[in-house]
């Protein structure tokens, strides 16, 4: 590490959206997935290619769990997405008599988001992101299969789901992770060994996990495994619970609709103005909002890190950690910030790198014992164990127990094994509690799990009756998925 340099920051970004393929449209199903395709996947990974081509390395860790990555390489939804896009410039269009200032802002957009798809994402994700790893521009991470809550499982099915994830990002991007991205940052004790076994050397946890002591990255418990801790005093600068600068007056709204047409055409004003009273967005304004949050949080950064460093004696580090989709999707200018902010940290004597990269630089401390945690409400598992979700807990339980009883050792693969291990992997996805938590289409989210895990009941009931031939024709009635990288022998 250079002598001028101040500390350390590692921005560690998670794409993830529950499965929604082949599961219609508005307000749910493939519409979240084009909406942050379009407006965060597509320049978030633009500003790290601009980046890339001025030499720049080792700007972030990225994490896509595998769930998404299928279905950002799917034809299917390639398909839909291109379709979409162009549906976004019709949509920019018929607005241009009623809003042409709008109309004509948003036809930019659309354009260019239509023009990066076509020249390179048609052949889906996985090719764009295996050049940006091997360019040496971001680490990739790997994670369980279809998100589920970790500490929830029992040993045997969270093995599984993690070897699914690894094995499957493996085959997309050509190498097997080294770092994951924990679910919902979900921790329990003893969890690490797991790790280990898989040949994890690193994942994150939220920064109250380890009290607040994120300064450097820690081995856990008497494994070798390090876990990075996210700096809450620097992540929630941008976004927390209650403020960060997408709140700013300048910034588009994401709430506010121009319903004919669906886009948003006002800008935030006021955190307690109404929809129909706020003002026109006015991206002038907003780009130099963007300039002065980015240098603020510049600030900020270097600020922590000399602090950290005088109270430590040595180089410190900060990881910020976000869901991807806040920069664009969430938050408009996002993507504009991220890259004024990865030009400025160096200039400011801050070193950027990946979690590999600080654990390369020696920013490693010693062993520590992490107690039960999540990133979620009140930093524990309410979110996914809390009463309200009590149901899907049962069923959760239910579809584990089910799942583990299905395959006998030394089994030959039998691919309706593999369709009821699928299933069972999405209906253990921690987006359904969550969702009830939080009461984001809750009504749907409940489908979805218990709909999933009665096909688990109902496969497993055929296939234990020997009715192989009626398991195969119910198979064939369920929505397509081409998540198809599971072994059901792994649970064996």
């Amino acid at each position: 590490m250079s002598d001028s340099t101040v500390g350390t920051f590692c921005l560690v970004l998670h794409s993830h959206l529950p499965w929604l393929a082949h599961h219609g449209r508005w307000p749910v199903g493939e519409e979240w997935l084009y909406q942050s395709w379009a407006h965060a996947y597509l320049p978030v990974v633009e500003v790290v290619s601009r980046l890339a081509e001025e030499g720049r390395r080792d700007l972030l860790t990225l994490g896509v769990t595998p769930v998404l990555a299928a279905q950002l390489d799917d034809p299917h939804c390639l398909d839909g997405m291109h379709h979409w896009l162009g549906g976004w410039m019709l949509r920019a269009h018929d607005a241009a008599a009623r809003l042409p200032d709008l109309a004509a802002y948003e036809h930019r957009q659309a354009a260019t988001a239509l023009e990066s798809f076509e020249r390179g994402w048609r052949h889906g994700a996985s090719p764009v992101l295996r050049g940006l790893s091997d360019a040496g521009a971001v680490e990739l991470l790997g994670g369980p299969a279809t998100h589920a809550f970790g500490p929830l499982l029992q040993p045997e099915v969270r093995a599984f789901a993690l070897e699914t994830g690894l094995v499957d990002t493996t085959v997309r991007l050509g190498t097997r992770p080294a770092g994951i991205w924990a679910p919902e940052c979900g921790y329990a004790p003893g969890m690490e060994d797991g790790y280990a076994a898989a040949g994890v050397r690193r994942f994150l946890v939220d920064g109250p996990a380890l009290r607040g002591e994120t300064a450097l990255a820690r081995t856990v418990g008497s494994s070798d495994v390090v876990a990075f801790g996210r700096d809450l005093d620097v992540t929630y600068r941008v976004w927390s619970p209650r403020s960060g600068y997408p709140g700013g007056r300048d910034y588009r709204d994401f709430h506010t609709y121009d319903h004919p047409s669906g886009l948003k055409p006002a800008r935030v004003t006021g955190r307690s103005v109404a929809p129909e009273r706020k003002r026109p967005y006015d991206p002038q304004r907003a780009a130099a909002a963007v300039r002065r949050d980015a240098a603020d949080f510049v600030a900020v950064v270097r600020s922590r890190l000399v602090d950290l460093q005088e109270r430590l004696g040595r180089p410190a580090l900060t990881v910020a950690a976000f869901d991807t989709e806040l920069f664009g999707h969430w938050w408009h200018e996002g993507p504009a910030w991220l890259d004024a902010v990865l030009r400025l940290l160096p200039a400011a004597g801050v070193r950027v790198t990946s979690l590999r990269g600080a654990v390369d630089a020696g920013l490693v401390g010693g062993p520590v014992d992490i107690p039960e945690s999540s990133w979620g409400s009140g930093k524990d598992w309410r979110v996914w164990a809390g009463e309200q979700v009590a149901d899907i807990v049962g069923l959760n339980e239910q579809v584990q127990k089910t799942l583990l009883s299905s395959v006998a050792p030394g089994a030959a693969r039998d691919p309706l094994r593999d369709a009821l291990a699928q299933e069972a992997l999405l209906a253990l996805s921690s987006d359904w509690a969550f969702m009830v938590s939080k009461d984001s289409a809750a009504g749907y989210a409940r489908e979805r799990a218990h709909g999933h895990a009665q096909h688990v009941a109902e496969l497993a009931t055929l296939l234990r009756a020997g009715r192989r031939t009626a398991a195969t024709r119910r198979i064939a009635q369920w929505p397509a998925t081409p998540f198809g990288t599971v072994d059901a022998r792994g649970l064996a």
